[in-house]
């Protein structure tokens, strides 16, 4: 007996009801089974996070598609699915942009979808995200494709809402969008914190972030220059019980020697030439929420004594009063300068760093994260699309491969600022404007983009290594050892101007000196 269509699509959800399921392979299962029944080129479920679409699975669409965040007011054609109850299928002419022109896999010259479907889920009859389908063959769908899929996206619904891990995500999404609002209105922020990202080291850090957000205590966050810091400390901050209270930030390095001190902690009028009027500081700006010091390395060895005070105490004083103030201000700190070296050559005060580093948090770097720079890639390719009024935006297969094996020296701020001038680059390439625009690997330039590259151009010919052999890493780690080795040889082992030459940051050189063997 032939089982029906519907039915066999059903069964392994059902099936996956009473399992045990990671939330990807959850997703992923419930996707493969939605093409088997309705035959497609791509498929996606989508999270409705406040007015913005938050892809949580893909198949058949470009990776770089998941750390996308579709704004409904810019893709009209998911404000229509998500108006309507029912299956909504757009005819290959239509007018409305598809959001997925450019991302289909396996259809380089055919950029533009030709037949959309799509369907809202809803839990607790409040909508919680779509199903959506896509052909790059006009007329594939027929009325048969969204009967079924209005009857498939109800027990697609059951399934999620069966699942404690998504209905543990619902309500917190829910009470994040609470605890933005009140943060918008308390400090004057934009937008919420989003850490991107689907890696293993990623994952660890999301689950060191929930371990010590609920807690008071003061958390040193490291990391190589561009990796997040100031991010990590948003999302510590955002899900705190402080969440509803200002995060107040200073980047210490930013500030003039003389004026840190009365930037963290106030002055009265005549506390120095200029001082006209009383003025608070940060810590008492912050009181009752959080204190992120950015840089906190940069401090001068007279400010950190007093900044060791107050977190010693809760007491301050302002510049030129007597007078004290009481503060409850939790301190979260960014460093990427090794901050225990800082110590031992008597930079920083060893008191103030151990009480800085009560729980210290390391953000792992790019080029740890695997496949998470697409999905970023895909983050900001859609900032992008939207900043220059674009229909599509999307990455060649060549353009993807050369972002992976990039070192990315710089990290997530690297990327982005390098695939915001590839869009321009390749929009000046183009006879006339596109109506989709891809990036090739040529945009991405990345010969130029690595620092260390830029600095072999100071090496004389004589001095210029040969050509590695042996594996990819293996390669790498020579060249960079060869570099660095010269480097010095140059500069009589001064390590600081070593590092200026290389275009590195101190730490990170003294760090990438260290895994090669170099120190």
């Amino acid at each position: 007996m032939t089982t029906h269509p519907l039915l066999q699509a059903w069964l392994p959800l059902v099936d996956d009801l009473s399992r045990e399921l990671a939330e990807d392979e959850r997703y992923r299962r419930l996707l493969s089974a939605l093409r088997m029944l309705i035959p497609c080129d791509a498929a996606a479920l989508l999270r409705l996070d406040g007015e913005q679409l938050i892809p949580l699975a893909v198949d058949g669409l470009s990776p770089d598609t998941l750390g996308r965040r579709f704004t409904l007011t810019e893709h009209p054609r998911f404000e229509v699915l998500l108006g309507n109850r029912q299956p909504t299928r757009f005819a290959a002419d239509s007018e409305l942009p598809d959001p997925y022109d450019g991302l289909v896999e396996k259809h380089v010259g055919h950029l533009e979808v030709h037949d959309c479907l799509g369907c809202p889920l809803f839990i607790d009859d409040r909508p919680w995200g779509l199903l959506t389908l896509d052909s790059m063959t006009p007329g594939s769908f027929a009325q048969r494709d969204l009967d079924n899929l209005e009857a498939f996206t109800r027990l697609a619904a059951a399934s999620v809402k069966a699942h404690q891990r998504l209905l543990n995500l619902t309500q917190r999404a829910e009470a994040e969008r609470q605890l933005a609002a009140r943060f918008r209105e308390v400090a004057g922020q934009a937008v919420r914190a989003e850490l991107i990202g689907q890696s293993t080291a990623h994952k660890r850090l999301q689950a060191e972030i929930d371990t010590v957000a609920g807690s008071d205590l003061t958390v040193l966050i490291g990391g190589e220059t561009g990796v997040g810091k100031e991010l990590v400390a948003q999302a510590i901050h955002g899900r705190s019980p402080r969440a509803s209270k200002p995060l107040i930030s200073i980047n210490c390095a930013a500030l003039p020697e003389q004026l840190v001190e009365s930037e963290l902690f106030g002055h009265v009028r005549g506390a120095f030439t200029g001082a006209s009027g009383e003025r608070s500081g940060k810590f008492e700006l912050a009181d009752g929420g959080t204190l992120f010091l950015d840089e906190v390395g940069e401090l001068p060895l007279a400010v950190q004594a007093k900044l060791l005070r107050v977190l010693q105490s809760g007491q301050l004083q302002r510049l030129g009063s007597d007078r004290e103030h009481r503060v409850d201000v939790r301190i979260l700190a960014a460093t990427n300068r090794d901050l225990a070296e800082e110590v031992r050559a008597g930079r920083f005060r060893a008191d103030l760093y151990h009480r800085l580093s009560v729980y210290p948090l390391q953000v792992p770097p790019l080029r740890e994260r695997g496949r998470d720079v697409l999905l970023l890639a895909g983050h900001f390719l859609e900032q992008n699309r939207a900043r220059l009024h674009l229909r599509g935006l999307r990455l060649a297969s060549e353009a993807q491969a050369a972002l992976l094996a990039h070192a990315w020296p710089g990290n997530v701020r690297e990327l982005e600022h390098l695939l915001g001038r590839a869009v321009l680059k390749a929009l000046a390439r183009q006879p006339e404007r596109p109506r989709i625009l891809s990036l090739e690997a040529i945009d991405l330039d990345l010969e130029t983009a690595q620092p260390i590259r830029q600095a072999a151009t100071t090496i004389p010919p004589a001095a210029t290594p040969d050509t590695p052999t042996g594996d990819l890493r293996e390669a790498v780690d020579a060249y960079q050892r060869q570099l660095i080795q010269s480097a010095l040889q140059r500069h009589q082992d001064n390590w600081a101007a070593t590092a200026r030459e290389l275009g590195l940051d101190r730490a990170n050189l003294h760090r990438l000196a260290v895994r090669l063997g170099l120190k």
